[in-house]
């Protein structure tokens, strides 16, 4: 929880301190901006080429090695004097992240029975979730009242402690033959709905949340000291919809992930149809906050049951096609706002959660397609 905690802290931190850096470097805003940017690219594209090539190397090996390179890029990051030393010191910790969601989720999940795999998922998403409610802010504040470089080194010290506790008390095995190596009911089918849904939603989801202040501001009538609030209330809305569809997961496994984008989509639709009026704004604002989490990290647990092959190949899929629908998403936002205003932004990313429950119920109505795994396991004298 601790290392998820740190690694999206440190994604989302460059967005606090823009003018900070700016300033400091002497570069754009745009440039600094290009350091989230470039860092959600490296991670929709690296996450399951990385998780390919190391599929076969003892996850606390490979867990220990990506906290290690998070340590180091928070050093050199904090350290730097020009631009591009702390663009390479992002891009680091990008592949590091790209490859730790796809491993973290099955080691977590494999050390508990698989009646609570839900609960430990949605712990570990709670732990991200706090990086937008808490580290962010922290982040910001601590950069304000000193420098840019310390909130920035923050990471290594916490990545720190995440490197030393795995490193000492993780059990070490064979990714072939951890308890949540594999699916537990591998369809191929509802592995692709569950790509397909996810991809859309986010692409839906951050077309809008890109544009939310913008919104808040020009269409809601909000000032911008309220709008700083209702962002505190959005992130709270994504932590409150993350924690109680953890402890329900497993019990609702399959309602999970309808829920969820439905959600989103009222939410979006409901900003596009009734934002204008300050109460409703809230209101809808809160609906799509508290989806928001909830939809990457149902999928996330999706994976671990209807994964056709090795879970972690399955992860890192999920995890490259959702950072690839918020890039998408951010690009379909600044297409269609100079041809509409800014509610056409949430309409349109509205109308594609719609289309992710579209798919969503074409996956419920279609069999599935069940696939039949053959491993050998040797153990003793027996020969399966």
């Amino acid at each position: 929880m601790l290392a998820a905690f740190t690694f999206n802290t440190a994604e989302n931190l460059p967005i606090g301190l823009l003018e900070l850096i700016s300033g400091s470097l002497r570069v754009s805003v745009s440039a600094v901006g290009l350091l989230v940017t470039g860092y959600g690219v490296t991670v929709a594209l690296a996450s399951l080429p990385l998780a390919h090539v190391t599929r076969s190397v003892p996850r606390r090996h490979v867990l220990t090695g990506l906290l290690t390179v998070l340590v180091l890029a928070s050093v050199v990051a904090a350290l730097a004097t020009s631009y591009w030393p702390l663009l390479v010191a992002r891009l680091l910790t990008a592949l590091a992240q790209a490859l730790f969601w796809a491993v973290m989720g099955p080691v977590a999940v494999g050390l508990f029975a698989p009646a609570v795999r839900g609960r430990v998922v949605g712990a570990l998403s709670v732990a991200g979730s706090l990086a937008l409610v808490l580290g962010v802010p922290a982040g910001t504040w601590l950069g304000r009242q000193s420098d840019w470089q310390v909130p920035v080194a923050v990471p290594a010290a916490l990545g720190l402690v995440s490197l030393v506790t795995i490193a000492v008390l993780l059990p070490s095995s064979n990714p072939e033959e951890e308890p949540a190596a594999y699916g537990t009911s591998p369809d191929v089918r509802r592995f692709g709905t569950v790509l397909a849904a996810g991809t859309l939603s986010a692409t839906g989801a951050f077309a809008g949340y890109t544009y939310i202040v913008k919104f808040l501001g020009d269409v809601s009538g909000f000032s911008p000291s309220a709008v700083s609030v209702l962002l505190v209330i959005f992130g709270v809305a994504c932590l409150a919809g993350v924690s109680i569809t953890g402890v329900l997961l497993d019990r609702f496994p399959q309602s999970a992930l309808p829920t969820a984008v439905v959600t989103q989509a009222v939410g979006m639709l409901g900003l596009y149809a009734a934002g204008t009026r300050p109460v409703a704004a809230v209101m809808f604002l809160v609906l799509m906050g508290g989806a928001l989490g909830p939809v990457f990290m149902v999928t996330q647990n999706a994976m671990l049951h209807c994964a056709p092959g090795r879970t972690d190949i399955a992860l890192a899929a999920n995890s490259g096609a959702y950072n690839a629908g918020i890039a998408a998403g951010a690009a379909l936002g600044a297409l269609v706002l100079p041809l509409s205003d800014v509610r056409g932004v949430f309409l349109a990313g509205g109308l594609l959660t719609v289309g992710a429950c579209a798919v969503l119920l074409g996956g419920r109505l279609l069999p599935g397609r069940p696939t039949h795994r053959s491993r050998c396991r040797f153990s003793g004298d027996d020969l399966p």
